[in-house]
């Protein structure tokens, strides 16, 4: 990550791991035999060299950007001249070309090629960029020049993006430390260097139980319930894992959920839960609980350093929410409908397993499969009706539709030779505006491989600036689904639909980026506001437009029927109870791990007694339990902060209702008020005046808990 993302993004220089040991020099790998540190060459303003890099590359490649990175900055630190925009600021914003490069490529070996070589370079590497962005950060001659620039923004002539971009740079400059006597400033960042290296640990531990555990299914009668197209998924598994003819249910969210979903041998969907549950937290090597404890120890400690409360209240501050205590005001009013409609839900399960004479109680691992019962029962509506209209390349054709009609920009594919790619499953195409000015490339790389961390992602390779001339974002969406055989489609779910649409939602984010310096670009606003304008985007699958066009049969070709799809309309607030609770339960844990300070914590225990204060439902688990919380624990992106996807969506039910109001989803002057205000300016503006410039007014609650189908009544603001 670059010295960019991290001042004017998520404001965590201190802690986010980017940079170079303090000994590197350019010497140890020259451009010329390292084409990591190489400017992109080829099409559409150059295109990262995946076809030149190698693992072995990448350590030489880290010092080599790093160290001159580090000469860069220690240029503009001393300059005689007297401080300005110019030579400051802009001047950090044109530094570190050459290990945003190499930080792209480490990147995706990091999360897509992940193997063992890459694991060793993460270890070693991860606490030398954590004290290297430290050397950046609390560099004390090039904060003084900084403060200077940022205590006359208002009086020396900047435009507005460049007062926002100094105080940007200011804040996060205090908030990393900047500030501190030189002993502290070395105490942090001894701590920051810890924290890198448990972090990276955690994550690979996570893969390690992931890449490592699957259930293997060797008979027809275990299959039982399965539609075709899981089974077909997990015989692929099988035969990528050198076992064909047999069946294997990975130890991933793509593969495990619909085992839990239709599977009737309750025995095997037990087993399955518990692999899956249990990442991080099965003792030996891979363990994560210690590591769990001492992150919290040493985040609490760099907390009260910094001058905070807690971790939270450091994390919070340049947020929307601003504190813990707004953040679990909002979390407490959706919590108890949340649980209230949990047990609705779950009696209704109950019910049908009494009546078909179960002989069992609800728990964990039966949820999603009497869930669906329910969802038949109640809504004449089978998710196996549904799948078979979710093609996915149909559905990213639908995307495409979505994109060209709310923000112009048409796609078209590019021819494999013009540009290089990382794996044969990743494919490329440019993206266009309505006069074919090019805007950037979308990246595409959907399927599940080991070594390919899980869930679904979305990167920006280049972020658009124009500054010292334009420049056009590359960004790419990654998924997990499982690879069908050759020839045929791969058949997701619809809530895999909702995901696909969402991830999208971020790199139209990044694609609408029209800005003048890369640090406030794109995606890089803040973390309860990021995931705003994604969770938006998925309101569209649903519509007319898309349905009627991109949910076609994969066998007869024929759109899905009007009254399947007012089934799923009717069906909209299914299983809120569930989806609610399991997400929210992973927020509240998160933010109560955080405000605890430094006390010492058994993540095990705090977790079951934590939950059982909340009045957790005994047959929902966390969305990601602690030990497997990659979003908390691997990093500090969402550490005290994955309360962020309830926060955006209050912003998401509203801006919805704004669309409803108007002409319906499709209507351009709300669509371009969007992106007037919303997606195109990245974080030059505040999110909450971005937010009324849009909807003229601020968001409440309200329409979260319409969207939602909890009671209005009595839900605080």
């Amino acid at each position: 990550m670059s010295l960019k993302t991290v001042i004017a993004g998520a404001g965590m220089a201190a802690a986010l791991a980017a940079g170079a040991s303090a000994t590197a020099t350019a010497e140890t790998s020259p451009a010329a035999a390292n084409p990591l540190l190489a400017p992109w060459s080829g099409p559409y303003g150059g295109v990262p060299p995946f076809d030149q890099s190698k693992v072995e590359q990448l350590k030489p490649a880290l010092e080599a950007g790093m160290a001159s990175q580090l000469a860069e900055v220690d240029r503009i630190a001393a300059d005689p001249a007297a401080p300005t925009f110019e030579n400051t600021i802009a001047a950090l914003e044109r530094a570190g070309r050459t290990l945003d490069r190499v930080q792209t490529v480490y990147g995706i070996y990091s999360s897509t090629l992940n193997d063992d070589a890459v694991q060793a370079v993460e270890r070693e590497m991860a606490p030398k960029l954590a004290a290297f962005r430290d050397r950046i950060t609390q560099n004390e001659a090039l904060f003084a020049r900084i403060a200077a620039v940022y205590e006359t923004r208002g009086s020396s002539g900047l435009t507005p993006e460049q007062q926002r971009l100094a105080w940007l740079y200011y804040t996060n400059f205090v908030r990393a430390g900047a500030k501190l006597d030189p002993a502290a400033k070395q105490q942090l960042s001894g701590i920051n260097q810890q924290l890198a290296g448990l972090y990276t640990k955690f994550g690979q531990n996570v893969l390690a139980d992931e890449n490592d555990q699957q259930l293997v299914i060797e008979g027809e009668a275990d299959l039982a319930g399965l539609p075709e197209a899981v089974r077909a998924g997990a015989a692929q598994v099988a035969e990528s894992r050198g076992q064909k003819g047999k069946w294997i249910i990975a130890n991933t969210r793509s593969s495990v959920e619909p085992f839990l979903t239709y599977s009737d041998r309750r025995d095997l969907r037990e087993k399955v839960w518990r692999m899956f549950v249990n990442r991080g937290d099965n003792g030996g090597a891979t363990d994560n609980n210690a590591i769990i404890s001492e992150i919290l120890e040493l985040r609490a400690q760099r907390a009260k350093l910094l001058g905070y409360e807690t971790h939270a209240h450091w994390r919070l501050e340049n947020t929307m929410a601003k504190t813990p205590g707004r953040a679990m005001q909002l979390m407490e009013a959706v919590w108890t409908p949340a649980v209230a409609r949990v047990h609705e839900e779950v009696a209704d399960m109950q019910a049908i397993a009494d009546k078909e004479g179960a002989g069992i109680r609800i728990e964990p691992w039966d949820y999603r499969y009497y869930a669906e019962k329910v969802r038949k029962a109640k809504y004449d509506l089978d998710e196996t009706e549904i799948t078979p209209y979710m093609q996915l390349e149909n559905l990213r054709e639908g995307m495409f539709y979505m994109a060209r009609e709310l923000f112009g920009f048409h796609f078209r594919p590019v021819d494999p030779a013009k540009v290089p790619v990382y794996h044969p499953d990743v494919r490329v195409w440019e993206v266009n505006d309505p006069k074919g000015n090019l805007i950037g490339l979308w990246y595409f790389d959907p399927y599940a491989r080991k070594g390919k961390r899980s869930g679904a992602w979305m990167n920006a390779y280049r972020t658009q600036e124009r500054f010292d001339g334009e420049v056009r974002t590359i960004v790419s969406n990654n998924s997990n689904f499982v690879k069908g055989k050759p020839g045929e489609p791969v058949l997701i779910s619809w809530k895999d639909a909702e995901t696909l649409f969402h991830e999208f939602g971020h790199a139209l984010h990044g694609l609408s980026s029209n800005v003048t310096y890369p640090g406030v670009s794109g995606t890089r606003v803040a973390r309860d506001y990021v995931e705003f304008p994604s969770q938006l985007l998925e309101h569209w699958l649903s519509t007319p437009e898309i349905l009627d066009r991109y949910a076609l049969h994969y066998q007869t070709g024929k759109p899905i029927p009007k009254e399947l799809v007012e089934k799923i309309r009717r069906a909209d607030t299914f299983n809120q109870g569930f989806d609610t609770v399991e997400y929210l339960s992973s927020a509240l844990i998160d933010m109560k791990l955080h405000l605890a300070g430094g006390q010492r914590i058994d993540p095990d225990r705090f977790e079951r007694e934590t939950l059982a204060s909340l009045g957790m439902p005994s047959e929902i688990v966390m969305r990601h339990r602690t030990p497997q919380f990659n979003h908390v624990f691997a990093g500090d992106g969402y550490s005290a902060g994955y309360y962020s996807y309830l926060w955006s969506d209050t912003l998401t039910a509203d801006a919805w209702e704004a669309f409803t109001e108007a002409g319906g989803p499709w209507d351009k002057s709300v669509a371009k008020r969007l992106n007037d205000h919303v997606f195109s300016v990245g974080n030059t503006v505040d999110p909450a005046d971005g937010y009324r410039a849009f909807r003229g007014r601020d968001a409440g609650i309200a329409a979260l808990m319409r969207k939602r189908g909890f009671p209005e009544k009595g839900a605080s603001p």
